[in-house]
């Protein structure tokens, strides 16, 4: 289970899908005074080195984020200027070398009086995360937790302050973690009803990867919830010789209003910047 290492993926197709549309929803559920309290549990190491051995390795952000960087920003749509914004923050000079996982992109997001729970089971990555995480001084607003994330969210939700944003990203290298993030949606909708909960998954050739968005769209209307479902494709499966992952896609419950307006240009665009052959194509639909 400690195969996996998101190190050799990040800044990839799926990481620009993902953190596009948890930057949005950060970015709107921060426009509320009131505290938030954001739960991550699978963090990985929080921040990667592109130009590192991992990285390097894959290639896979040649595909990713610095294929979009060389699109010029006032080109891109709303949603993928401010993903480019965030990435670069981390960044001197043009060149982007530092990518920020998603511990590092919430607690840029966050304000002081939010809070940043990090689930990280993984030990050499648990380690990395821990040190990562020092260098943000971020005080008591965060809180790095060597623990499995599916149960570790369970003691908090619901929250102290009553808002929460529920990220979940595992590798889904085994098969039950599809299970597992079912269990998890549905225990936390009843702990927490009015939580959003962002799931990440891969599609692959696997009738769990199919089923498991629509069985979260049959917890989302079961629980009177709104959602949103967006996937980009950037490759068919068949024409995979070069490795990677042909296609991801994000299933949020309880999205913010306007997430579903703002990916509606943002996702043509991934199509025609990131694709890599004939096959590449988006979903986005809503309900609720």
């Amino acid at each position: 289970m400690f195969s996996y290492r998101h190190a050799f993926h990040a800044g990839n197709h799926a990481d620009v899908l993902k953190h596009s549309v948890l930057i949005a929803t950060l970015q709107y559920l921060t426009q509320k005074d009131a505290a938030l309290t954001v739960l991550d549990t699978h963090a990985g190491a929080g921040l990667y080195r592109l130009d590192g051995d991992y990285a390097s390795k894959s290639g896979e952000a040649s595909e990713g984020v610095l294929k979009l960087a060389e699109t010029p920003t006032a080109e891109l749509a709303p949603i993928l200027q401010e993903y480019l914004a965030l990435v670069r923050s981390f960044n001197q000079g043009g060149a982007i070398r530092n990518y920020p996982g998603s511990p590092f992109i919430s607690q840029a997001l966050l304000r002081s009086h939010d809070k940043l729970k990090l689930f990280e089971l993984h030990p050499t990555d648990m380690r990395s995360l821990a040190g990562n995480v020092a260098q943000l001084d971020a005080g008591r607003q965060l809180a790095v937790l060597h623990e499995d994330g599916f149960e570790g969210v369970k003691k908090f939700l619901p929250p102290v302050a009553r808002r929460a944003l529920l990220l979940c990203d595992p590798s889904y290298e085994i098969k039950t973690d599809y299970g597992r993030v079912l269990d998890m949606v549905a225990d936390s909708l009843k702990r927490f009803p009015t939580g959003t909960y962002a799931v990440w998954y891969p599609i692959i050739p696997r009738p769990e990867a199919h089923d498991l968005p629509r069985r979260l769209k049959t917890l989302a209307v079961k629980a009177g919830k709104s959602w949103l479902h967006v996937t980009l494709t950037v490759k068919s499966n068949k024409t995979s010789e070069r490795g990677g992952l042909p296609a991801s896609g994000m299933f949020i419950v309880s999205p913010p209003f306007q997430l579903k307006e703002l990916l509606k240009p943002a996702m043509p665009q991934l199509v025609k910047l990131l694709g890599q052959d004939g096959n590449a194509t988006f979903t986005l639909e809503s309900g609720g």
